[in-house]
């Protein structure tokens, strides 16, 4: 049976608060319709997306054992709805307590810049969690379909995985993470059809962005092709950085590869909360830079 409350320390994430308020909104909004408690870590900092350790592999570690242990003040595990946050800052939580038995004077060291700085210790206590690992393993597929309200039958969804939450970690113990099927376990939950593409577990191209765009725009530009060419109306990530390449700069990748593609991407807690019957403007579904009119009338709305 389903616990009677579930908790989780809430770390939003950067982008989540900026580029993609839409995703805090549907966060809120699919957690209080399935009676999920969040804590927001107001104190929480930014894990890095990865770049920290370019500089110093000890400040990444450090920044985000600090994020671990707020959550563990909380005695709850810390919950992310961003597959960046997820894989930076669960691959450091994996490695600190690794180290914990196979290097504790690295932990003495992380810790000692924690005390300087009066933030509580790393104890390697709590979990790191991803928003999609959550609902599938703590809440689970059932009790989601049974509050299922506005089901989405018709609607041929193409999961977009990107790279940090399959790969990023050395285990991954919720799926398979060069054949995952948690997301599209989902979309059928909520009476969607899962479309299988080629890119679906690839790279969005996010992290090329910024030196090499035309590269970024075109690895974008096919993983959606891809999608539309076998019948997809929508494409749906766990990423927010994703999101941003292939929603944000969808205008400006369809300048580099000389095509019109016009594909919404939604983010999941938007999908799931429609399915629960949440009104598409609680959800944020009017900030997309790609209209997800198309969606709303498919189902409806």
């Amino acid at each position: 049976m389903l616990s009677p409350t579930l908790k989780y320390a809430y770390y939003p994430g950067c982008v989540a608060q900026g580029a993609c308020r839409e995703l805090y909104l549907s966060t809120q909004a699919l957690t209080q319709a399935l009676g999920i408690e969040l804590i927001e870590l107001k104190k929480a900092a930014c894990c890095g997306s990865g770049t920290f350790k370019e500089d110093s592999q000890l400040l990444e570690d450090t920044v985000n054992a600090r994020n671990i242990a707020l959550a563990e003040e909380l005695n709850l595990p810390l919950l992310t709805h961003c597959s960046t946050c997820q894989g930076v800052i669960g691959h450091v939580n994996e490695n600190l307590k690794q180290c914990q038995t196979d290097n504790p004077s690295y932990i003495e060291q992380v810790n000692g810049l924690l005390q300087k700085e009066g933030c509580s210790p790393y104890r390697g206590t709590s979990e790191v969690k991803h928003l999609l690992y959550a609902l599938l393993t703590d809440y689970g597929l059932e009790e989601i379909s049974n509050r299922v309200t506005r089901k989405l039958t018709g609607l041929k969804c193409a999961a977009f995985y990107g790279c940090y939450l399959l790969r990023a970690q050395k285990h991954m113990p919720y799926d398979d993470p060069f054949h995952p099927e948690g997301m599209e376990n989902m979309f059928r939950a909520v009476g969607a059809t899962p479309i299988y593409y080629r890119g679906r577990t690839q790279c969005c191209g996010w992290p090329l962005a910024s030196y090499a765009t035309n590269q970024s725009f075109q690895m974008a530009g096919m993983h959606i092709q891809e999608a539309l060419a076998l019948g997809a109306d929508c494409m749906v990530t766990p990423c927010p950085l994703c999101h941003l390449n292939l929603d944000s700069r969808q205008p400006e990748v369809e300048k580099v590869i000389e095509k019109r593609l016009g594909l919404p991407v939604l983010h999941l807690p938007q999908l799931i909360a429609l399915a629960l019957g949440v009104s598409p403007t609680k959800l944020g579904l009017d900030r997309h830079i790609v209209s997800t009119q198309p969606v709303l009338e498919k189902l409806g709305l």
